[in-house]
């Protein structure tokens, strides 16, 4: 990771990031439920199609992260996210923001704003990307069981289920932690 930074902070505090984006619908996935032994629980479940897309970026060190919850998963949508994580950054801070190669990260249409550096995962390893655990986390605690009864409702779920993930700090340093994403500032 180390050389990867090379020149990257110039003198400035340098975060860790992490980056990914989830699809959130109608289709929605079940999680287990505790029963009685021997029963059969009913779950929820849903034929519409709608969905969002929430874009998320952790920082593990500071407990913190930005999210926006889209329609679709392209271009303009990814502009928009990297421009909210960029405000979500530490005033005089930089950013490296590690994240997989979907094309839309990876256009050279895509303006990086100033105080962002991005650095591209391997192909085919969503498990060096943490936000990967943070969508289980989501769906585990907020997201599963529950059918939806519109556009709207994804929004506003995939809104609140984010913003109770940023009231927990502690998880997201405990789940967002990567020894090998770990740099002194010294």
């Amino acid at each position: 990771m180390t050389a990867h930074l090379a020149g990257v902070g110039s003198g400035k505090p340098v975060e860790i990031w992490f980056q990914d984006e989830m699809r959130l619908g109608q289709k929605n996935g079940l999680v287990r439920v505790w029963a009685r032994r021997g029963s059969r629980p009913r779950q929820p479940a849903d034929q519409r199609y709608e969905s969002a897309y929430l874009f998320g970026a952790v920082c593990p060190a500071r407990g913190t992260g930005a999210a926006l919850v889209m329609p679709r998963a392209d271009l303009g949508a990814m502009q928009h996210h990297l421009d909210e994580i960029a405000r979500t950054v530490a005033r005089g801070a930089r950013a490296v923001l590690l994240l997989d190669r979907a094309g839309w990260h990876t256009s050279a249409k895509l303006v990086v704003p100033e105080n962002l550096t991005l650095i591209f995962l391997p192909s085919r390893a969503p498990e060096l990307n943490p936000v990967e655990t943070i969508w289980l986390y989501l769906r585990q605690n907020w997201l599963s069981n529950r059918v939806f009864d519109g556009y709207e409702a994804i929004v506003e779920a995939a809104r609140d289920a984010w913003n109770k993930l940023l009231a927990l700090p502690a998880t997201i340093t405990s789940i967002g932690r990567r020894d090998w994403a770990h740099i002194s500032q010294t």
